[in-house]
């Protein structure tokens, strides 16, 4: 396994010393999953709208890495969490986030992190695997939100509305990512002189 198949994307450009920096492009990142969140489509048979959301999620995971990642998608939780108008519909709170929606938000952060994780080991590199990271990261999203709508409704009204709703929309995620993680990397890879 080479060097640039051990670092994300950020570490490319961020040297590891450079930690403010880190945590300046991980609140900015958090920043941008809040606007991500506002981009909502409503759909007429579930009260949960395709957003955003968990495609910033997603990318900032890989972009970021596992722990940068993982603070970016920890600090909008936190956030939003505290009453910044930062979840979907601009909505915040504490009461908000563990509403009936609040699983997809609790699985943002291993959805985040298991990204970041793939991207470290170089699943971002090439379209196969990178549709494979985006299928894999997506998985914590999805079960912790089916689990979180469980305690609102039984198992197969949960499906209907808050899974089989989102699965081709989710299809032209894993179809992104694999078109520009790999392009992404030869770009900015190309560019840095590492590659």
């Amino acid at each position: 396994m080479t060097q640039t198949q051990k670092i994300s994307l950020l570490q490319l450009w961020i040297p590891r010393q450079e930690a403010c920096a880190s945590w300046g492009v991980s609140v900015a990142f958090s920043l941008l999953i809040a606007l991500c969140a506002q981009v909502a489509i409503p759909l007429p048979f579930t009260p949960i709208p395709i957003t955003g959301q968990s495609f910033a999620v997603l990318f900032t995971g890989f972009l970021l890495g596992s722990r940068w990642g993982s603070l970016a998608v920890g600090l909008y939780l936190l956030e939003g969490s505290l009453g910044l108008p930062f979840f979907q519909g601009a909505h915040g709170g504490l009461l908000y986030a563990l509403g009936p929606t609040g699983g997809y938000l609790s699985g943002f952060l291993p959805a985040a992190w298991l990204a970041g994780t793939l991207a470290e080991r170089g699943w971002d590199r090439h379209p196969f695997s990178a549709a494979a990271a985006m299928f894999l990261a997506s998985l914590p999203i999805y079960a912790l939100g089916l689990l979180g709508l469980l305690r609102f409704m039984p198992l197969e009204r949960a499906l209907l509305l808050g899974v089989f709703p989102f699965l081709p929309g989710d299809l032209l995620k894993i179809l992104m990512a694999a078109t520009l993680l790999p392009l992404g990397w030869r770009l900015l890879g190309g560019l840095a002189g590492r590659e």
